[in-house]
């Protein structure tokens, strides 16, 4: 079975493969639509719909319409109720996955097994951790999670892997920076494009901005504008129906503002109705703080991708459905003296996770074959084999797919590299003062993988356990203060042997591979005493609970369109 690509979407989302020709393609399902919005109504206990209809009825009863979920990623305390059930992040989203899924399968006739799914670069440990399951918990294989820029320099044609050129012909690598502006995350992303490599050199980012602000902008104007021609009537935003009517036509109204001047808007509520003009400088200027936002967003990562030597930007990819307004393209321009360009933001993503899920997948085979042969170590990577023996399982594999063999190779060949998008440290007394504080081990945007090594000291005499407190930064800058930061994992070395003085030696390494997952090691190092830690979110169950919540969720009935 291929491995797809997907696209979970704040407020769409979207699955994609690549054809026998190495080109990527957006799969359709009954509706016939490219993308699906990230939207549950749960409509019963037992019963769930997914999309456009669950959408349409959040007006209806909005106390059972879950939207705009990713945001909650990682958020293991968060839960959505319904019917008195209750639902974290990640099995929200796995309804989601599994609608997009069988609705892809219903178009294609193809089932859909194994998946790249696209994080924001943003995303900490604990986000991406909570998306790996849900697609778990919606039957997938996961892969592989893979940052959102990255796949849609991929499907913008960089490191093409259907052999095509991705630089210009007069360079020998390119920087790009990747402003993506969705409907409810922002990311920017400075990207080196050489030959047959990717490499991420810096990121920033809000997973709590996006096209979604932009409307509750909106939403919160039509209202002030209905209660003044309608004093009498009930303001619509304090009632949860009038609420989500308010919503769908500020959505509207952006999109069309997008292409035109001006437009009308017509709000009815509480037997009472208001035509309501809207400028596209009416929207601008009451939107302006939040595109400044994304624009100081952007400088900081750009000024971090400077610190790093790189002193020129060749190209702007603006990516996501909110990138359309015009206001975005304006502002790169005239703020940043950038020349911004956009193509496919809908399904950029989606596109360049097919792309990545080939390369994996070929990955997949061709390592299989070289293990199998004896010519390759299991779990070594593949440049370790010998290149007349990397290249012969290249050709079978080609062979046995019916692919070009340069076609191929070239997907082996291409290489992502990318950094750290949050800090990561451990909680320790200060020397001077004796308060936590957190000491920071892995900054963002350091390069992966990441291994680290840095000696603490016990506090006191004979101490008996030493408590070990993970923790990921919270602020945008690193923060040794508690408020700033959140707690990943903790653990303890216990039962040590008195006769050890204070200061004695704890050892702690942190070691993080380019998926992003975070294992640390401590150890005493007089005792001999070891600890290993995972970093896993407080929404990781054990497998026995994930099969409990897939049996679960395998219960509630999917409604139709």
């Amino acid at each position: 079975m291929a491995v797809h690509g997907i696209d979970l979407g704040t407020t769409c989302s979207a699955v994609a493969r690549t054809g026998p020709d190495g080109r990527p393609e957006v799969l359709v399902g009954m509706t016939g639509e490219h993308t699906v919005p990230s939207v549950v109504l749960f409509a019963s206990p037992d019963e769930h719909l997914v999309g456009e209809g669950a959408r349409r009825q959040a007006r209806l009863d909005p106390d059972h319409v879950c939207a705009l979920v990713k945001r909650r990623m990682g958020d293991s305390d968060w839960r959505f109720v319904a019917h008195g059930k209750p639902w974290s992040a990640p099995a929200v989203s796995s309804l989601i996955l599994r609608s997009l899924c069988a609705d892809a399968e219903f178009g294609s006739g193809e089932r859909i097994t194994s998946a790249v799914i696209t994080v924001p670069a943003y995303f900490g440990d604990e986000e991406r951790r909570a998306t790996i399951l849900a697609g778990t918990y919606a039957g997938l294989d996961v892969v592989d999670v893979l940052s959102e820029p990255i796949a849609a320099a991929l499907s913008y044609g960089f490191g093409r892997l259907d052999g095509a050129p991705g630089l210009r012909k007069d360079a020998e690598y390119e920087t790009v920076l990747v402003y993506d502006l969705g409907g409810g995350t922002f990311d920017a992303t400075v990207i080196e494009l050489a030959d047959r490599r990717i490499s991420v050199l810096a990121v920033d980012g809000d997973h709590q901005l996006g096209g979604a602000d932009w409307d509750e902008r909106i939403c919160l104007h039509l209202s002030r504008r209905f209660c003044a021609e309608n004093p009498d009537a009930e303001d619509p935003l304090d009632d949860s129906a009038g609420s989500q009517e308010l919503v769908l036509a500020a959505e509207r109204a952006k999109r069309e503002l997008s292409e035109h001047d001006s437009t009308e808007v017509v709000v009815t509520h509480d037997g009472a109705r208001a035509t309501i003009s809207l400028t596209r400088a009416e929207v601008e200027e009451m939107t302006a703080g939040l595109l400044r936002r994304t624009i100081e967003l952007t400088r900081a990562c750009l000024a971090a991708a400077s610190r790093r030597g790189v002193d020129r930007v060749d190209r702007v990819l603006m990516v996501g459905g909110s990138s359309r307004m015009p206001m975005v393209g304006r502002a790169l321009h005239e703020e940043l003296g950038l020349a911004p360009e956009l193509h496919d933001p809908d399904l950029a993503v989606a596109k360049g996770a097919a792309l990545f899920g080939a390369k994996k997948d070929l990955e997949r085979l061709v390592g299989g074959d070289l293990v199998t042969r004896g010519r390759l170590s299991d779990g070594a990577p593949l440049d370790h084999a010998a290149p007349a023996e990397l290249d012969a399982a290249c050709r079978r594999a080609a062979d046995a797919l019916g692919l070009p063999l340069a076609q191929v190779r070239r997907s082996i060949d291409i290489r992502v590299d990318t950094v750290v998008s949050r800090g990561f440290g451990v909680l320790a007394a200060n020397p001077a003062t004796g308060e936590l504080e957190a000491s920071w081990l892995v900054h963002r945007n350091d390069r992966l993988p990441v291994r680290v090594q840095r000696s603490f000291g016990t506090v006191r005499t004979d101490q008996e356990a030493i408590e070990l407190r993970i923790v990921e930064q919270q602020s945008q800058d690193e923060s040794p203060h508690l408020q700033d930061v959140k707690l990943l994992v903790a653990g303890s070395i216990e039962g040590i042997p008195p006769g050890f003085g204070a200061g004695s030696e704890v050892q702690v390494t942190f070691d993080m591979g380019f998926d992003g997952v975070l294992t640390v090691y401590a150890f005493h190092v007089e005792a001999g005493l070891p600890l290993t830690l995972t970093a896993q979110t407080g929404a990781t169950l054990s497998q026995a609970e994930v099969a409990r919540e897939r049996d679960q969720l395998s219960r509630t009935r999917r409604r139709g369109p």
